[in-house]
């Protein structure tokens, strides 16, 4: 034999090559050897495949011509290792594991990187990133800013040298020009002059080419020259003045020339220490791009062991103003001052070490380019102690270093696995270092966690570039990167949106946020005992306290909350006759905390028993909320009990503990908290609620329900046994915006009507509270039911006069029965009873052709039946199931449900897509967490509608877990295909997956266009009133929209407005008709599902359909608004049958109808009589 099929092509695997058609119409050239590899064979109809996935065809061609692609010591291709197998792959992903399990070397390293090859192979995520970095990536450097810079260059040169005086002697500056430098102490050693820089380099992203498009900055390091320093200028600030001095100089001058657009000057990531100077150009290219020039020193002036994290450089003599030191005492150490200054000595080295990383790496600048996006849209990247795009390209080129990467990888690699190491690795507790060769001389990684948070040394071993960051701050970035690989890894989630196109702001982001307002209070607080760090920190108190505050509420809140966030707010740069900002300027500070939903409203703060040394700490820390108590097992412990009658106070501990431990911690007063958790709860909250947001009142619903169920499967004399109960009323699934409340009738409000037991309202008499029916239904078992639709009713019937009887007869229960239904009433609510026959749907679909043929089609009464006893109780079960998992899911709904109301649009959007909606943030909550306060949830609501493409996306729910990542894609292939057909809002859920049934008839697509415009405006206005603490704080704003839109007000009695207490601004006095009650039991039947308004709409859109739309918020507000349709004002041809609400006049010797206005506002007025107080037209809005 010549050896097998597999021998031979390995022979004869450099022949020429064989050409095969791909599946883009060219041709694809591949070797005949490309068939076999590693011991396997593959079908020639998959490499037009691979043809069409880069990532694959090129590794390919590196493992069979090795040589031509630099890597070298890799197997022989297409070598064969027993007998050839043929391999049909299931994807790409698995093609391309195939290629690099059998490669060795380098390639094992890209096995990992590629188990996200599926999520990239099968969707437009490759050219979604391609098209982005397109977006946010500079083009090549323009001529014009490199002859900029030449211009720069030359002005600097051109300024004068100014003679030598004291540092304190600043008469020399020029009128109008103030020192960004805040100068306390200001009485400094030492003498400054003015001369020419000794080196402008551009520094940066900008020549590295990793600068992206959302903020165009260009770094120069202008070198100031060695002459101007004098020894000891390390110590009391004197560099930094200096420094800004510099500065000043500059800025005087380029402050005349025309080139500039503008010359400011601005802080280093909000260090105080660093200033820096802001030019733009003159005229179109002002906004193009800002230079920052930067001060920095000539490397070696100083020495570098006066910089260790352990050497001290602020002397606190000078920084108290004493004349004399104190005997005796020990200087504290100033690392973050050090750093300060290290960091203006390593500015080119910096640049030179990312340059060599960025060489030849393509996917390094796409990498950096995807994560400075990132890190944007985490809002992580501004401010003091940012994780900024500087130092995660130096990360970058750290993994590099590592052998973490390989230089073939692609942006989006670099991306993901730079993501996999931030959230795997913790610097807060173990640095890293980019020190190649080991200096006995330097400090080591323990030196400087002795004294910063986190820490990751740069290749001089000197800096830290983590000098200024909080480990708070850094777990966030940490938590982010885990979730951020979580989204990746779900190939449910649309990553690309989720990651890089979603704004995460910390409203929206955590569950509470509160704002510290008068910072100045921090630098007056003498029990966090701050001097050394505001020796070190430059007076900066807001710095130095910060750390502190962060560790003692994440102390406080520790299991509560996962961590405690801040944010520091970017100090604007300002003009150079300004004076500096000072500390108290940065604004309140913001913090968020982000619960874990089992224990954040534990009422228990329990510490060890009482013979423990370290019960005495919890003592101290807690003051004099701690107490003993004695537990059943017989421990005492010392305890912290937080009072809270109702869950809605109970959500609210955290609160109590922030305000507590600030006031006696650090003597900040609660009058400078400003706590935003719960602002929009009352909006859900009526009169009768005061302590509460309804959640007892649903508890008690709920409870009265099952009892009623466990009655109704007992109930004994029924002809059919009852099989289910099924409840499909919101308060049963905890989302009913305002919880039915045990009601009795005050008979004087109404005319009784003894025979029947029942109730009228009187017409003289406000009219009665709204006594909302708890409808559910229930399923009998039995044989005997017959095939007749009619017959079936009629049995129906039977059975719920027998229902009524039996629970009169053995519970003692009012009822009322009619023929579709029974009401109930008990313990002060009305249940509203229908007996459901799970074939009835099915006899109702039954069509009889005219040939007598029995065909089988939907019917308004099938699907209606079908919704009540299918779709309606799955969905009631599913919303319950979300609340039992996520206690603040129903109040997010009751809020969400309560504001799409206020807009008038309750009519225009079923309750039912409501819940789904808010189901989706729960289920599908990337790039968060699901909500653990109902403000947060809200927040989420309003920007799922403003921003999600309803036009070219389903939102698929996937209830109980009931959908696979075959069937949404199976949704979205069938959403795409068939969308001319769908409604403009379609939801799909698992047992609805085609039809969208709660958005089938509404909203219309002019509905759903006005609803987003809705919900932006109010997210802006909201997430506005939210972030401005110092003003007065009305959240309702939102709830209250604007009128002046519509055509006609319809002015409403709110006398007559049965559920007017629902209303966003409560009356203060009104009577409905109803006391509490919950025992009573002989009394007469209340009027059930009574609304006059509702009648009332009801009635004028029989009437006025065709001609305008009707307004309506359903819970108590006392206009109706009205909008013509645009067709209306449009003549008609005169016909008879089509008068109604119109009159003939002529046009062009023709006959033609035209609306009658006046008769129609009329005709308003006359059907409200009583309800009605007056009409508003607005004619000016429209003409006939």
């Amino acid at each position: 034999m010549q050896g097998s099929a597999g021998e031979r092509v390995h022979r004869r695997r450099w022949m020429k090559g064989v050409h095969l058609p791909s599946s883009r119409g060219r041709e694809l050239c591949l070797h005949e050897s490309c068939q076999f590899f590693c011991g396997w064979t593959l079908h020639r109809s998959w490499w037009d495949r691979v043809d069409c996935h880069p990532a694959l065809h090129r590794r390919w061609q590196e493992l069979h011509y090795p040589s031509a692609h630099g890597l070298t010591g890799l197997p022989a291709p297409g070598r064969v290792c027993g007998e050839a197998q043929v391999f049909f792959p299931s994807s790409p992903a698995a093609l391309f594991t195939r290629l690099v399990v059998g490669a060795g070397g380098p390639g094992l390293l890209w096995q990992e990187q590629f188990q996200c090859c599926s999520c990239l192979s099968w969707s437009p995520f490759p050219l979604q990133i391609e098209e982005l970095l397109k977006e946010v990536t500079l083009k090549e450097t323009k001529k014009k800013i490199d002859a900029f810079l030449h211009e720069i260059n030359s002005l600097l040169s051109a300024i004068p040298e100014t003679p030598e005086t004291e540092l304190t002697n600043q008469a020399w500056l020029a009128k109008g020009v103030k020192v960004p430098f805040l100068q306390v102490p200001f009485s400094v050693k030492g003498r400054f002059c003015f001369l020419s820089p000794a080196k402008l380099k551009v520094v940066g992203s900008y020549l590295l080419g990793t600068c992206i498009k959302l903020e165009i900055n260009m770094d120069v390091a202008v070198t100031m020259p060695w002459e101007i320093f004098q020894d000891k200028d390390n110590l009391n600030q004197r560099y930094h003045q200096k420094r800004a001095l510099y500065l000043v100089c500059i800025a005087q001058h380029f402050s005349k020339e025309k080139l500039f657009g503008s010359v400011k000057f601005a802080y280093t990531n909000s260090n105080h220490l660093k200033p820096i100077l802001l030019l733009r150009l003159q005229g179109k290219d002002e906004k193009m791009v800002t230079i920052r020039l930067h001060a920095c020193l000539v490397p070696g002036l100083f020495k570098p062991s006066h910089f260790y994290p352990s050497k001290n450089n602020v002397r606190t003599a000078w920084f108290m103003e004493q004349n004399t030191p104190k005997e005796g005492a020990t200087e504290p150490l100033t690392p973050h001052y050090n750093n300060s200054i290290l960091c203006d000595t390593v500015l080119l080295s910096h640049l030179h070490f990312l340059s060599s990383a960025a060489a030849d790496f393509l996917g390094m600048k796409d990498g950096l380019a995807l994560l400075k996006v990132w890190l944007n849209q985490q809002q992580l990247s501004k401010g003091l102690g940012c994780f900024s795009g500087f130092l995660v390209s130096m990360l970058v080129a750290y993994l590099l270093m590592k052998r973490k990467f390989v230089k073939m990888m692609s942006g989006y690699q670099v991306l993901r696995s730079t993501l996999q190491f931030l959230a795997t690795t913790d610097l807060s507790v173990t640095g890293i270092s980019l020190v190649k060769d080991v200096d006995a001389s330097l400090p080591v990684l323990d030196d400087f966690h002795q004294v910063f948070e986190v820490v990751f040394v740069d290749p001089s071993g000197l800096v830290n570039l983590c000098a200024d960051m909080t480990a708070s701050k850094y777990h966030q970035v940490q938590f982010e990167a885990k979730r951020s690989m979580q989204t990746l890894d779900d190939r449910t989630v649309d990553g690309f949106q989720v990651l890089l196109m979603t704004t995460k702001p910390m409203l929206r982001a955590f569950d509470h946020v509160f704002h510290l307002e008068h910072v100045s209070k921090l630098g007056a607080c003498k029990k966090m005992q701050l001097l050394n760090e505001l020796m070190d920190r430059g007076g900066n108190y807001v710095a130095a306290a910060l750390p502190f505050v962060v560790s003692l509420l994440a102390h406080g809140l520790a299991g509560r909350a996962l961590f405690v966030a801040y944010s520091l707010p970017q100090i604007p740069g300002w003009l150079i006759d300004a004076d500096p900002p000072k500390h108290k300027d940065v604004g309140p500070l913001m913090f968020g905390l982000l619960f874990v939903p089992e224990f954040a409203a534990s009422m228990l703060e329990k510490g060890l028993q009482t013979d423990h040394p370290e019960t005495l700490d919890f003592w101290t820390f807690w003051g004099e909320k701690s107490e003993l108590q004695q537990f059943q097992d017989g421990s005492i412990c010392e305890v912290v009990v937080w009072q809270a009658s109702t869950v809605c106070q109970k959500c609210l501990i955290p609160e109590q503990i922030v305000r507590h431990l600030l006031k006696l911690l650090t003597d900040i007063p609660e009058s400078s908290i400003c706590y935003t958790g719960a602002l929009l709860e009352s909006v859900i909250r009526t009169g009768q609620e005061a302590l509460g947001m309804g959640e007892a009142a649903m508890v008690s619903v709920v409870c009265s329900y099952d009892d009623l169920s466990r009655k109704l499967w007992n109930l004994k004399g029924l002809p059919l046994t009852v099989m289910a109960v099924q409840g499909i009323h919101p308060a049963l699934q905890y989302t009913d915006v305002f919880p039915p409340i045990p009601m009795k009738p005050i008979y004087s409000f109404h005319t009784q009507i003894r025979t029947k037991h029942l109730l009228l309202p009187l017409e003289e008499k406000p009219c009665p509270a709204y006594i909302a029916p708890l409808k559910g239904s229930h399923l009998p078992h039995g044989r005997q039911w017959p095939q007749d639709k009619e017959a079936i009713k009629r049995i129906k019937a039977a059975f719920h006069l027998q229902l009524a009887g039996q629970l009169q007869q053995q519970h003692q229960l009012v009822c009322r029965p009619v023929v579709t239904h029974t009401d109930v009433y008990k313990d002060g609510y009305v249940f509203h009873l229908q007996v459901a026959y799970h074939q009835e749907c099915l006899i109702l679909k039954e069509v009889v052709t005219p040939e007598g043929m029995v065909k089988y089609q939907d019917t308004a009464e099938s699907r209606q039946l079908e919704l009540e006893t299918l779709h309606l109780p799955y969905l009631t079960s599913s919303m319950g199931r979300l609340q039992q998992q996520h206690p603040v899911f129903g109040s997010t709904c009751r809020l969400a449900k309560r504001w799409v109301s206020a807009q008038l649009l309750s009519n225009n959007i079923s309750e039912e897509c409501v819940d789904l909606l808010v189901a989706f943030l729960f289920l599908h909550p990337a790039p968060f967490t699901p909500p653990s306060s109902p403000q947060v949830g809200f927040l989420r609501f309003l920007d799922l509608l403003a921003t999600f493409d309803w036009k070219s996306n389903p939102l698929i729910v996937n209830l109980n877990a009931g959908l696979t990542d075959a069937n949404c894609t199976e949704i979205k292939n069938k959403f795409v295909a068939a969308r001319s057909r769908l409604p403009v809002m379609f939801i799909a859920t698992s047992k609805d997956r085609w039809s969208s049934m709660w958005t089938q008839e509404r909203p219309s697509a002019q509905i759903l266009q006005h609803l987003l415009v809705l919900a932006s405006g109010s997210l802006r206005a909201l997430e506005e009133q939210l972030m401005d603490p110092l003003n007065s704080q009305d959240v309702k704003m939102v709830f209250r929209p604007p009128l002046d839109f519509y055509d006609v007000l319809i002015h409403l009695n709110p006398n007559q407005i049965p559920r007017h207490l629902e209303s966003v601004d409560q009356p203060l006095k009104f009577s409905q008709g109803m006391v509490k009650n919950s025992t009573a039991v002989k009394i007469l039947f209340p009027v059930v599902d009574y609304d006059p308004v509702q009648c009332y709409l009801q009635e004028l859109r029989d009437a006025f359909s065709d001609l305008a739309l009707f307004f309506y918020d359903k819970h108590g507000r006392e206009v109706i608004a009205v909008l013509w349709k645009p067709l209306s004002f449009q003549p008609q041809p005169f016909k008879v049958s089509s008068m109604k609400g119109r009159m003939v006049t002529t046009l062009n010797n023709e006959l033609v109808c035209v609306p009658n206005m006046e008769a129609i506002l009329e005709d308003f007025e006359v059907l409200g009589e009583g309800l009605v107080k007056s009409v508003e037209a607005h004619t000016e809005k429209w003409t006939i």
